[in-house]
């Protein structure tokens, strides 16, 4: 397989043409390299998965992982060492072929959809650049390699989010964004090196031994890492930065929404899994309630918000808490005993990245239709954006965990392991199931049906370039649910056969239908009264999770007005008048000696004569007496 070099290399030959010469290039140009870059990356992908899934496997069933490149970059001892390479296994494998199939989908789309735009060359070649890093990122073979790859998803989303740079809100969102995952960055960092201190490798398999003998360091290095990765999979409380990243291209939202930066948090506890379960199941444990909290608060949220692109993203964060949650749940490597979610949540990533996806893109085909992100310039669309109605809806389905659709297949495993886990888990898990179901149609509803707008009237068309990837989207959405997923990843590699639990069926249907009954009620008509005498009753509430029950000020206040205000401003007038005032001080003093002698380096000759005759006549006296 030493050919999957080339999907690292091809993206940022990418990166570097477009970057190096875009401006001499036309926008047609610039964007057909792009998309054939990826085009062919994706192939290659393909044919890896293809070609690694077929291989024969290993004694014990599990499939072997493959190391086509490996070289030592740093070398610190004989054991301790940082290398450079690439790493297949079943996961990053999948990841592979997530992240090249979105991307090649965001590469077709923009080219409808940023048509026109200033920057059209700067665009793809940031698209390349974050591309390459999330790839390079899910096959590093070790955990500095994958630091080094994560902190440049962080740079690359940083210029994706700011892309609209002379927009001030843009320029605030990429601030954020980075501000935050920087934070959270430090933990990841700190971790990283208390684990290859006392694991004594970077590797993702350290001794047994060793790891015995680390005792609780192991525990607490990898909860620092999950600190990395809560920062960016926008885990509470640093989820603020993602709702205020939707002000990049709304093409870019559904890069990063989907598959790529908000699931490097949940592919960093995957790709740790072992030494979880192993050596800190407790801390494990933990990432489950901290995930299953954030899935509801951002689903409460979402169930009130008016711009579209906001609704999506609370819901991804309430998503990947689902995928989270899965992983935290386990108490084992076995499949059958307490394993079962590690493979519904690494599922429920893959049918998560197509209609998520989906549904940006579709709602990048309506805020382009319509100019506005908001509910209210929207209703009764579904005649005029077909396309976009027909798989927006399936998106929503799938979402909501409506058979046959693939969200359907991957929830119920994840709510079949939260039950194994505990009926309280299983019973929260399955609430925040129904809020999706229910905001995800109260925006199907706000978007093409419920009160009608002036856009309703309005002559409105569909890209071509825009539809084709709705369509692709679409049709991976309504079969992927039947992939034997088990087959290929499970928690200790061996083919694992999904079995559907008809009591969590049951339950998981029954509430979905219940919260899209109701969505119906409240919002399908061209009047509102339940859902307006709701908001009126229960006023004080649905202000609150609107403005994000004030997380956001919170966050201001502490740091304006305790970090900045109190902290920060006396440090600064202590070091603006004492350090600063005695280093002033010292040049001060020695200005005014220097004065004060300069005199004495006159420079006229016979001043020099007659100083020296005096000091010699002096030291003559002096001998005499």
């Amino acid at each position: 397989m030493e050919y999957t070099i080339l999907i690292i290399l091809l993206p940022l030959v990418s990166f570097l043409v477009l970057g190096l010469t875009g401006k001499w290039l036309s926008h047609r140009t610039a964007g057909g390299i792009g998309t054939a870059v990826l085009a062919a990356v994706t192939v290659l992908s393909y044919v890896t998965a293809w070609e690694y899934f077929t291989m024969p496997r290993l004694a014990d069933g599990t499939l072997a992982t493959v190391t086509p490149y490996n070289m030592v970059w740093l070398p610190f001892t004989a054991s301790l060492h940082i290398d450079l390479g690439l790493l297949l296994d079943p996961i990053s494998v999948m990841m592979l072929v997530i992240i090249s199939t979105v991307s090649l989908m965001v590469h077709i789309y923009s080219f409808g959809y940023m048509k026109g735009e200033q920057g059209f060359q700067r665009y793809y070649a940031f698209l390349s650049l974050f591309t390459m890093s999330m790839l390079g990122l899910v096959v590093a073979t070790n955990i500095f390699q994958m630091y080094l790859f994560w902190e440049l998803v962080g740079v690359s989303s940083y210029l994706l989010i700011g892309f609209y740079y002379t927009k001030p809100a843009a320029v605030a969102a990429s601030k954020k964004a980075f501000i935050v995952t920087r934070f959270a960055d430090l933990g990841f960092l700190i971790g990283i090196l208390i684990y290859g201190f006392y694991a004594e490798t970077y590797t993702f398999s350290p001794d047994t031994v060793t790891l015995m003998k680390a005792g609780g360091m192991i525990p607490l290095a990898l909860g620092l890492m999950f600190v990395g990765g809560a920062g960016k999979s926008a885990m509470f409380p640093l989820h603020i930065w993602l709702p205020d990243a939707m002000e990049g291209p709304t093409p870019v939202s559904a890069l990063i929404h989907a598959a790529t930066m908000v699931v490097a948090g949940v592919y960093l506890v995957a790709r740790m899994f072992p030494l979880f379960v192993g050596y800190a199941p407790d801390v494990l444990h933990w990432v489950a309630y901290v995930a299953a909290f954030t899935s509801f608060y951002a689903a409460a949220v979402a169930c009130v918000q008016s711009d579209i692109k906001r609704v999506l993203a609370f819901s991804t964060i309430s998503q990947i808490g689902f995928m989270l949650v899965a992983l935290g749940v386990c108490t084992s490597t076995n499949p059958h005993e307490g394993g079962l979610g590690y493979m519904a949540g690494m599922f429920h990533l893959f049918t998560h990245a197509m209609f998520k996806a989906l549904l940006f893109l579709c709602a990048g085909a309506i805020i382009h239709a319509v100019g506005s992100n908001e509910m209210t310039a929207m209703g009764r669309l579904w005649k005029k954006l077909p396309v976009t109605h027909i798989t927006f809806l399936i998106a929503c389905l799938a979402i909501s965990g409506i058979p046959p659709f693939s969200g359907f297949f991957s929830k119920d495993e994840i709510l079949a392991a939260c039950f194994g886990f505990s009926p309280l888990m299983g019973y929260t898990m399955a609430l925040i199931a129904g809020m999706t179901a229910f905001y995800m149609f109260r925006l199907y509803y706000g978007i093409f049906w419920g009160t009608p707008s002036e856009n309703s009237s309005k002559h409105l068309h569909e890209a071509k370039a825009m539809s084709i990837p709705l369509i692709v989207l679409a049709a991976i959405t309504c079969v992927a649910g039947f992939i034997p997923f088990g087959h290929f990843v499970s928690a200790d590699g061996t083919r694992y056969d999904i079995h559907l639990e008809w009591s969590t069926i049951q339950l998981s249907i029954e509430v979905a239908f219940f919260a899209i009954v109701l969505a119906t009620v409240m919002y399908a008509n061209r009047t509102q009264p339940v859902a307006d005498q709701l908001q009126r009753r229960f006023k004080k509430l649905w202000t609150a999770a609107y403005h994000r029950f004030y997380i956001d000020e919170a966050y201001q206040f502490v740091t304006h007005k305790i970090i900045f205000g109190c902290i920060s401003r006396p440090i600064a007038w202590f070091d603006r008048h004492v350090v600063d005032g005695f280093f002033n001080f010292l040049a001060w003093s020695a200005n005014a000696g220097s004065d004060s002698i300069r005199t004495l380096q006159s420079g006229q000759i016979q001043q020099y004569a007659f100083v020296f005759l005096l000091g010699t006549l002096a030291i003559i006296l002096f001998l005499l007496l």
